[in-house]
């Protein structure tokens, strides 16, 4: 038999992965400093409106984050504007601090707490590249100091950012942590796991280090790819939760490969070119599937996703290179060690067990396709109750500041300030903001706002000129620095800030936008030709959900589609792809069903650390679990189903093939899901609740697919299809 490529280039292939170790691996650690920590929907109203504000005014307050002030007097008293004074004395010496807007600058109600308690300091901020939250760290460091001197007199006091900057940067840097603690609590159980599955130490080390290596140098990727465009911090949690269970599911199934042929007598360079033939096959089949679902995702237009992709990508790749190329290599030179440490002794029953079930599907395939596939399909029926919508109430970790920010600005009654909306007004050529026409229409506009029962204020010009707003002539003579904050293009547009009510949920403010962005700009505005545009947190909340669930069903359908072909030239038949894309869809509603069931319901979220049910799932989650789970899916279909068309070819019957490939695939199957279920649950023991919600449904969705799917319902179908499995192909 013709020897494969990796025997036949052994030094070149050694040689290439050496010098990628030595490039890359050393880039990994610092991967997240050359990421983005903000989220972008590219050609969304929200991206345009912040584009405006950004290039098309003067203000100070184009970027701003909210510093909170609380555990002090308000504002309106003595030791209150002393405080006040003093934390504005200490920004205002900071280079990246543009101006700040306070009770000081204006005496309103806004800016004093309920209950003479507190205050909050809005702080426009000079953002290299626009990002904002660069410059967090460094703010951060400032307020501590000046919260360290503030402390003798006022012991409560506390100095807290928070705002869209601060929540993003604070999330997905909790989000990364997170990632590294779930990866460190990961790796001792799954070196366990793999101890019990090989009975050698010296397989179940090298098993892992496959994973691991894969992981590494896809992060290394990473941060090469940073360096030329912007990526998400997303990319990086996607990366190290699918790489490390990918990374060490192939580099299983290779091992294993490897070992079964070593029991057959084969040598060891043997049974490495073996491997490297047809477990890099099965591998690249089946990484096939896993890209197929992330490059799907590529038509959300979220820069989230599309890093999420790349990561998934990048992991993917390197997981079935390492797996076919590197592995083998590393068999062949360590074949005669690999079982150092053997502490048991493998079972010479040749999967008896897994016949002796093959036998009783064989039997009884109807009686196992009810058995296991009603309570299936029972968990699968919530799942037509999934929520995709970013979740109300208290979901936000605890631990970080920003989160903290919003709960002392809940306790004062301006937690809405964190909701403004930010509503630009783009009047009509040779119209201008400060003439008769264009400043009825903006305060046209600012009534309407108000007369909204979802607003609690509205700021703008006409709020700084206040009893005087209907003398243009004196709103002409206000301070440069105020129009330079609210009027754009020398007064070709407006800002309007429209602050939420503090008892409207996030979900009445996203309507809230919507609503506006429906209605006719000239009946808002009683100007023809005028435009509005609604930008801030709660527009890119609606952007968000609406960017990602307008398309879920294109890519639902793409990766159907794409999956289905790519199995029918594989297998060269027609029900064996069509099963395994009812199997998939089975998995992911499942997964769905029981995400529903803990997070939506509530039923066990108090094992999970939540305080109660959740009313939405973010709307991420169910995108990138299908485009994940229906890959990862794949593996265990292409495993076993490539190992029973593997014996009908060496002449095998039907029942005789399906035994076989279960008793080959059977403790390949279980060990490899039950280390991904490891992998996934550690990202449930965390905070950030989108990658608990991610972890747990990747949990849920492996664990039904590797025991009874594909060692029930999938084995039973193959039965009752008999021969028809491999038409119209032999």
């Amino acid at each position: 038999m013709a020897r494969s490529p990796v025997a036949r280039f052994r030094w070149p292939i050694a040689l290439a992965w050496l010098g990628a170790a030595a490039g890359l691996l050393p880039l990994a650690p610092g991967v997240e400093d050359r990421l983005e920590v903000s989220a972008r929907i590219l050609g969304s109203e929200s991206a345009e409106t912040e584009r405006i504000l950004t290039e098309g005014f003067e203000s100070p307050f184009a970027r701003s984050a909210v510093l909170v002030v609380s555990g002090v007097s308000a504002p309106d008293r003595p030791e209150g504007r002393a405080v006040l004074e003093s934390v504005v004395r200490g920004l205002s010496t900071r280079p990246e601090v543009t101006a700040t807007h306070s009770y000081l600058d204006q005496a309103e109600d806004l800016y004093r707490g309920d209950g003479g308690q507190g205050t909050f300091v809005v702080v426009g901020l000079r953002a290299p590249h626009g990002r904002v939250d660069r410059l967090l760290p460094g703010l951060r460091a400032a307020t501590a100091r000046v919260e360290a001197e503030l402390g003798a007199a006022h012991p409560r006091a506390a100095l807290r950012w928070t705002g869209e900057a601060a929540l993003n940067y604070d999330l997905w840097r909790a989000g990364a942590e997170e990632t590294r603690r779930a990866e460190r609590r990961t790796l001792p159980l799954t070196l366990a796991l793999l101890l019990l599955a090989f009975g050698s130490v010296a397989a179940a080390f090298l098993t892992v280090a496959g994973g691991a290596l894969a992981v590494g140098l896809s992060l290394g990727l990473l941060a090469v790819a940073a360096s030329g465009w912007p990526l998400s911090i997303l990319a990086v949690n996607v990366a190290s939760m699918i790489g490390l269970a990918l990374g060490i599911d192939y580099a299983l199934l290779t091992v294993s490969r490897f070992r079964e042929a070593r029991e057959g007598g084969a040598s060891a360079a043997e049974a490495a070119d073996g491997a490297a033939r047809q477990a890099g096959a099965t591998v690249a089949l089946s990484g096939l599937a896993v890209a197929i679902g992330f490059l799907a995702l590529l038509l959300v237009p979220l820069n989230e996703l599309r890093s999420a992709v790349l990561g998934g990508l990048l992991v993917v790749l390197v997981s079935v290179l390492v797996a076919s190329t590197l592995l083998p290599l590393a068999l062949a030179r360590l074949g005669p060690w690999l079982e150092a440490g053997r502490f048991r002794t493998p079972r010479r029953d040749g999967g008896a067990r897994w016949r002796a079930w093959s036998r009783r599907v064989c039997a009884r395939p109807w009686t196992v396709l009810v058995a296991a596939g009603l309570p299936l399909l029972l968990l699968a029926l919530p799942a037509a109750r999934l929520n995709p919508h970013i979740p109300r109430g208290d979901w936000l970790p605890p631990s970080i500041e920003s989160a903290r920010g919003i709960a002392d600005l809940r306790a004062m009654g301006r937690a809405g300030v964190v909701e403004t909306l930010r509503v630009v007004l783009e009047l009509p050529e040779t119209t201008s903001a400060l003439e008769g026409e264009g400043w009825a229409a903006l305060r046209r506009l600012e009534r309407r706002l108000l007369d909204d029962p979802r607003v609690a204020r509205v700021e703008s010009l006409a709020t700084v000129a206040g009893d005087r707003a209907d003398d243009l002539a004196y709103v002409s003579l206000l301070p440069a620095a105020a129009k330079r904050a609210f009027l754009g293009s020398e007064g070709a547009w407006a800002l309007l800030a429209a602050v939420p009510r503090e008892d409207a949920d996030p979900e009445d403010v996203a309507r809230l936008v919507r609503d506006l962005r429906r209605a006719d700009p000239a009946a808002l505005t009683g100007l023809p030709g005028a435009r509005v545009r609604v930008g801030g947190l709660p527009a890119f909340n609606a952007d968000y959900e609406d960017a990602v669930g307008s398309r879920l069903r294109t890519v639902v359908a793409l990766v159907v589609a794409t999956t289905l072909g790519v199995l029918l030239l594989a297998f060269r038949s027609l029900l064996v792809p069509l099963k395994a894309v009812a199997l998939n869809l089975l998995a992911v509603s499942g997964a769905f069903g029981a995400l529903v069931l803990v997070f939506q319901d509530g039923r066990g979220a108090r094992l999970l650390g939540l305080p109660g049910p959740l009313d939405g799932v973010f709307p991420i989650v169910p995108a990138l679990v299908f485009c994940t789970v229906f890959g990862l899916s794949m593996d265990y279909e292409v495993f076993l189903v490539a190992r029973v068309a593997e014996a009908r070819r060496e002449g095998l019957s039907e029942d005789e093939a399906l035994a076989e490939g279960l008793a080959r695939t059977g403790p390949v199957i279980t060990s490899a899901a039950s280390i991904m279920v490891a992998v996934f649950g550690a990202f449930t023991l965390g905070e950030f609740v989108l990658l608990k919600m991610l972890g747990f449904a990747l949990a849920v969705a492996v664990l039904l697919d590797a025991t009874v799917i594909r060692m029930a319902i999938g084995p039973a179908l193959l039965r009752l299809a008999g021969r028809w499995n491999w038409w119209p192909g032999r």
